[in-house]
C-alpha cells in the first residue's frame, strides 16, 4: 500500500512510472522517490529524454494521500508532507532533460502540479482535472506556483476557488496539454512517436528551451518552502480535519 516508483533507461530514455493501489495518491515515500529519479535521470549523460507516466487504467493520479493528511499530528510533520510536492515540482523544473507526460486518465489536486511542470503532456478526451484543495479546507498553495505559471493567473484562480471538474479540453486550451487522443491505444502510439522525436532531438537545443521556460523561478525553493509550511499548518484545522475525513467517506 505505499505505491511505487519504477524507472529504467533504454537508448537514451528514461521511462518513470509512479503508482498507488489507492488511484495513483501520492504518499510522501512515492513523491520522494519521485522527485529523486527525475533528478537522477536528468544528470545520466545516457539520458535525452524522460518519458513519464502513471499506472494502471484508472485516473492519472488522484493527488495527496489523505491517509497521510489526517495521520499528520503537528506542522512541523505537515510541512514534511508537502515539501514532498515541492521536491517533485523543482526536481522537474530544474532536470536538463524534456519531461514528456503521459496523462491517462483523470488528474486530480497535486498530479495537476505534475502535468504543469511536464515539458509536454498528451493526455486522453477522459483526463479531466480538477483541483480539490480548498474542497477539503487547505488550498493548492504548494502546487500552486507551477499550475498559474502555466495556464495564468485568471484560469488558475478559477480553478482554485471553483473546486470542481474541468474538462480535458479545458485543460487542453488552457495550456495543460499539448495533445488529446480519443483512445488509450491513440494516445500511447502519440506518446511513443513524441518521445522519439525528443530523443532525436537536439539534448542542447532542448536543454536550452527549457532554461528559457522556467526563467526567473530560481526563487522557487523558497517560496515552495515556504508554502509547505503554510498547507503544513492549514491541514492541522479542525475545518480541514473534518472535510478531509467527509471527503474520504464519499469514496
Amino acid at each position: 500500500m505505499d505505491g511505487s516508483v519504477e524507472s529504467r533507461v533504454e537508448g537514451g530514455v528514461a521511462a518513470i512510472e509512479f503508482g498507488h493501489p489507492k488511484s495513483n495518491s501520492l504518499p510522501g515515500a512515492v513523491l520522494r522517490k519521485l522527485g529523486d529519479e527525475i533528478a537522477a535521470a536528468g544528470k545520466r549523460s545516457d539520458v535525452n529524454v524522460i518519458a513519464l507516466r502513471s499506472s494502471g487504467t484508472g485516473p492519472f493520479c488522484a493527488g495527496a494521500s489523505f491517509d497521510e493528511l489526517i495521520a499528520i499530528k503537528d506542522a512541523t510533520m505537515g510541512k514534511t508532507f508537502f515539501l514532498g510536492f515541492a521536491h517533485v515540482i523543482i526536481s522537474m523544473m530544474r532536470c536538463p532533460k524534456p519531461i514528456l507526460t503521459r496523462v491517462h486518465g483523470k488528474v486530480v489536486g497535486g498530479g495537476v502540479g505534475v502535468v504543469a511542470a511536464s515539458d509536454y503532456a498528451i493526455a486522453t478526451n477522459n483526463a479531466a482535472i480538477r483541483l480539490s484543495e480548498l474542497a477539503v479546507g487547505i488550498g493548492p498553495f504548494v502546487v500552486g506556483p507551477v499550475i498559474e505559471r502555466r495556464i495564468g493567473s485568471g484560469k488558475f484562480s478559477a480553478m482554485a476557488l471553483d473546486a470542481d471538474w474541468r474538462s480535458a479540453e479545458w485543460a487542453r486550451d488552457a495550456g495543460l496539454y499539448a495533445q488529446l487522443h480519443a483512445s488509450v491505444t491513440e494516445l500511447d502510439g502519440a506518446f511513443d512517436a513524441f518521445v522519439a522525436k525528443m530523443n532525436a532531438s537536439n539534448p542542447d537545443a532542448t536543454a536550452g528551451i527549457k532554461q528559457r521556460v522556467w526563467e526567473g523561478t530560481d526563487n522557487w525553493d523558497k517560496l515552495l518552502d515556504a508554502r509547505a509550511e503554510m498547507s503544513g499548518k492549514l491541514v492541522l484545522s479542525p475545518f480541514t480535519r473534518k472535510a478531509i475525513e467527509a471527503f474520504k467517506a464519499k469514496g
